[in-house]
């Protein structure tokens, strides 16, 4: 890491700062400079640039609270990521267009993104596990797998790069089983299409969807699996608890919605999308199209990519009609009653998409995270006011 990539080593920051190590390091732990471990030597310690350059041109004498009414101060988390980010409106994985990825991409190749591999070998060769777990949904058995992985498991600390990343290619591997069913080593949309009968052409389908769901900018699944990670917990652990908010984040509660009303909208479009806006004034998989994150290029990639039936496609254009913009939610719920999934259909393929990206925050944050810094304030009634 260097200047150029917003990081810059210890030398070079007191330089610039005109200080001593030791106000530096009380910088960093005041959290005036937020500081992560150098990949190369996680001996020695990175700095962030932009703090170096805010404190060249402020007031270092000001007080804490002072310098801290950044994302702190405002009771946020600030992370730094290497995985994702949006470029003019466009969600980009490591600085590739994620829509211009899923033309050809599968899953593995993500992940070998998203996880900083050099090579395909830990995606290679994966053997199915004999004591699969079981269960009634794919929810139940992705979060049953990863439980258990959990408990299995070494902690983070300690272990090195390679270990983590390829531990990460067994657990997806895991999961998938889970979510498919043991059978030939395939490709893992392969092995899930053939998990839901689908036809050879229609696992393009499945891949593409798996690609456009692998990460997002939503910040609560993220930051669960980050701050679970930062803790020490095995990676299967932290996964889990990113997995475990995104069950609960509103785009799966809007991909769940969406679900249900495509199956009634298909039939009356017109009149399904009028009594939904009269009831609650929004249509179930729709977004705001002046919002700032909004993203529908992910939702008419995925749309326009699944040839959908007349009735299906009357849906998503009566939207349109009255000037909505289609989201993810509606395009994977159109998805799934496109190629006639399970009712969860939709939702399964967000969560198992999600999770090549969650364990990719976990492992950017074990192997090379800057430290996430929270403060708990205590604001109940002091001792002997009741």
């Amino acid at each position: 890491m260097n200047a150029e990539h917003g990081w810059i080593g210890r030398t070079e920051a007191l330089k610039r700062l005109g200080v001593k190590t030791q106000t530096l390091y009380a910088y960093v732990s005041r959290g005036r400079i937020a500081a992560r471990p150098d990949p190369t030597d996680p001996r020695r310690s990175l700095y962030a640039e932009s703090d170096i350059e805010r404190l060249e041109t402020g007031d270092r004498a000001a007080t804490p609270a002072i310098l801290s009414r950044g994302a702190a101060g405002r009771g946020e988390a600030e992370i730094f990521s290497t995985l994702s980010t949006r470029i003019d409106g466009r969600l980009c994985y490591t600085g590739l267009d994620v829509a211009q990825l899923s033309a050809q991409s599968t899953l593995e190749d993500v992940a070998r993104r998203l996880w900083g591999l050099k090579s395909a070998q830990p995606l290679m060769g994966l053997k199915p596990r004999v004591d699969a777990v079981t269960g009634a949904s794919i929810r139940l058995r992705t979060c049953l797998c990863l439980a258990r992985r959990a408990a299995e498991d070494a902690p983070l600390p300690g272990r090195d790069a390679d270990t983590l990343r390829a531990e990460a290619a067994d657990i997806l591997n895991e999961v998938i089983d889970a979510a498919a069913g043991s059978g030939p080593r395939l490709l893992f949309h392969q092995r899930l299409a053939r998990g839901w009968k689908l036809i050879e052409r229609d696992a393009d389908l499945i891949r593409r969807a798996l690609v456009l769901c692998a990460d997002d900018l939503a910040m609560a699944p993220i930051l669960a699996a980050r701050t679970t990670a930062q803790s020490g917990a095995p990676l299967a652990g932290a996964a889990l608890a990113g997995i475990t908010a995104l069950l609960g984040s509103p785009i799966m509660r809007q991909t769940h919605v969406a679900s249900s009303w495509v199956v009634q909208a298909r039939r009356n479009p017109a009149l399904a999308l009028s009594q939904a806006l009269e009831e609650t004034g929004k249509a179930p998989g729709f977004i705001d199209p002046t919002s700032p994150d909004t993203d529908e290029i992910r939702a008419r990639t995925l749309i326009e990519a699944a040839r959908l039936p007349l009735d299906l496609e009357a849906v998503w254009r009566e939207g349109e009609a009255h000037g909505l913009v289609p989201g993810l939610p509606l395009a994977l719920a159109l998805v799934a009653r496109r190629l006639d999934l399970p009712r969860e259909g939709a939702v399964d393929l967000l969560m198992l998409g999600r999770l090549t990206g969650l364990m990719g925050h976990v492992l950017d944050q074990a192997i090379g995270g800057s430290p996430i810094r929270t403060r708990l304030r205590y604001v109940g009634p002091t001792p002997g006011a009741n």
